[in-house]
């Protein structure tokens, strides 16, 4: 049994999504309800994720480990295809996470509405040459994972959503918004988002 400590929205909603991918058993918890929560973790960031003793936190350590110990299809299990899916995932987690949270530290730090939207642009470019990137990985696959999606691909998906806090134009290829839309359209995506309107 795990107990996953979240914030509605936030890159948790990827870890909740891969627990219901591999059928585990956990129970949600929001981070704003624990009296202490950096107790758990001092960085005072979700995702966390618990197990009896044992306390993990870090997005991508988090996934990885659940993939390890479970049977799935997100992460295969040997030879390349194993090495480019975990490249694929800390790309989303180490590359594009920290482009779209440059978008949140620029809306809580400046002031000034006019260079607020200056620093916002400058830092969807960036995020829009990262999609790009995405659009030439995806090739003729449907998936960065191949046909099957994989972590990486939930992880890009729930990051997309965070486009439209900002006034700024998030551009996506047409592989990768197709790509969005079918993860984005998955039960255990769907039932992640409302298990956080209702925790």
């Amino acid at each position: 049994m795990y107990t996953l400590y979240y914030m509605t929205g936030a890159c948790s909603l990827a870890t909740q999504i891969i627990l219901r991918e591999i059928n585990a058993d956990f129970e949600l918890v929001n981070k704003d309800s624990v009296a202490d929560f950096k107790k758990l973790n001092p960085v005072g960031t979700v995702p966390v994720l618990v197990q009896g003793n044992e306390t993990y936190t870090e997005g991508a350590a988090i996934i990885l480990h659940l993939l390890e110990n479970h049977s799935n299809k997100l992460l295969p299990e040997s030879g390349p295809q194993r090495k480019q899916a975990i490249e694929n995932l800390l790309f989303a987690n180490a590359t594009m996470h920290p482009a779209y949270s440059k978008l949140f530290f620029i809306a809580q730090s400046m002031t000034d509405s006019d260079a607020k939207l200056a620093a916002l642009e400058s830092a969807a470019q960036t995020i829009n040459h990262l999609w790009s990137v995405v659009e030439q990985k995806l090739g003729d696959n449907t998936f960065l994972g191949g046909e099957n999606y994989s972590a990486a691909d939930i992880l890009l998906s729930v990051y997309h959503t965070w486009g439209q806090y900002f006034p700024v134009d998030i551009i996506t290829g047409p592989k990768t918004t197709q790509l969005i839309d079918k993860v984005s359209h998955l039960e255990n995506f769907k039932l992640s988002q409302e298990a956080e309107k209702q925790a």
